[in-house]
């Protein structure tokens, strides 16, 4: 699984005003990502808000993701849940065509003890055909998928690898020291990616990747080749943009990133709804300060 290593990105799903999938967007966004250096894609994660979404509509976007890619990255699929065995009931229902991997978060809102995760994934690796990548990101799960844990889960041939969203460097630190060979560790936090990469992660699953995916893939790339000098440039161009992304929820922030350079509306499924005038203002601005863009767009 080497050509999951580096910059994965968890694209958004755009939106008509109407609520349908706008499908042009989606085709610029995968090119856009894909032209500028992304080494692999995530459809349906959180950042593409899987939550709101028909399983008929995730499919729809599955299969447009996989043929606009055309094999030129692979291709990750977000299918997670908190009901078992409803997951793989439906995973049984999904072509998966062109699907290199499955990333999966641990069960939220039941908040399962540890025990109760690892029953969860060992039950998704008995059923699931393709590998998995564990998902841990206990500020919307409501429970922490302990280093423990996640090192036991890594035994299994089938699990390749964790996206560790946990914030917790400390944590990290143990699972990359402790996992067996071949077990791929990749951030979930855009603005820890550079401490992560010197720690050893393997690459990051990305929410500014969507509409900066050229200078974050420099800053990952750089770092993984032991250029820090250019990784800690781009981190400081980048490190005032990350936290407003996500101040008023994701994926507003990132949303209205992509409007301001060209791609797609800013258009949510409810409940969410776009980010306000004053943060949309505020994002420009770091932008602008950062060259991105200039002031006069």
């Amino acid at each position: 699984m080497e050509n999951l290593k580096g910059v994965g990105v968890a694209l958004v799903t755009p939106f008509l005003q109407n609520g349908e999938i706008d499908y042009s967007a989606f085709e610029k966004l995968v090119n856009h990502n894909i032209n500028n250096g992304v080494d692999f894609i995530v459809v349906q994660g959180t950042t593409g808000e899987s939550a709101t979404l028909s399983i008929e509509n995730k499919q729809k976007l599955l299969s447009r993701a996989v043929e606009i890619a055309d094999h030129r990255v692979p291709v990750v699929y977000g299918h997670g849940g908190n009901n078992t065995q409803q997951l793989i009931d439906s995973y049984k229902t999904l072509d998966l065509t062109g699907v290199t991997a499955i990333l999966s978060v641990s069960p939220y809102y039941n908040k399962p003890s540890q025990e109760g995760v690892v029953a969860h994934f060992e039950a998704l690796h008995e059923a699931f055909d393709l590998p998995i990548i564990l998902y841990n990101v206990p500020g919307r799960t409501g429970s922490n998928m302990s280093a423990t844990t996640i090192l036991k889960l890594a035994k299994l041939k089938g699990i390749i690898g964790v996206k560790e969203a946990s914030g917790d460097l400390g944590q990290m630190n143990q699972v990359i020291k402790n996992r067996p060979d071949g077990f791929m560790v990749w951030s979930g936090d855009d603005d820890l990616i550079l401490q992560q990469m010197a720690m050893g992660a393997d690459g990051v699953i990305s929410v500014i990747g969507n509409a900066l995916p050229a200078e974050f893939t420099d800053l990952v790339h750089s770092a993984a080749k032991g250029d820090f000098t250019t990784s800690r440039q781009r981190h400081f161009q980048l490190n005032d943009i990350i936290p407003l992304l996500f101040e008023e929820g994701n994926p507003g922030g990132i949303k209205a990133v992509l409007k301001m350079i060209g791609i797609g509306e800013e258009h949510m499924l409810l409940p969410l709804v776009p980010i306000s005038d004053d943060l949309r203002d505020r994002l420009k601005s770091e932008l602008e300060k950062a060259g991105i863009l200039n002031e006069s767009k």
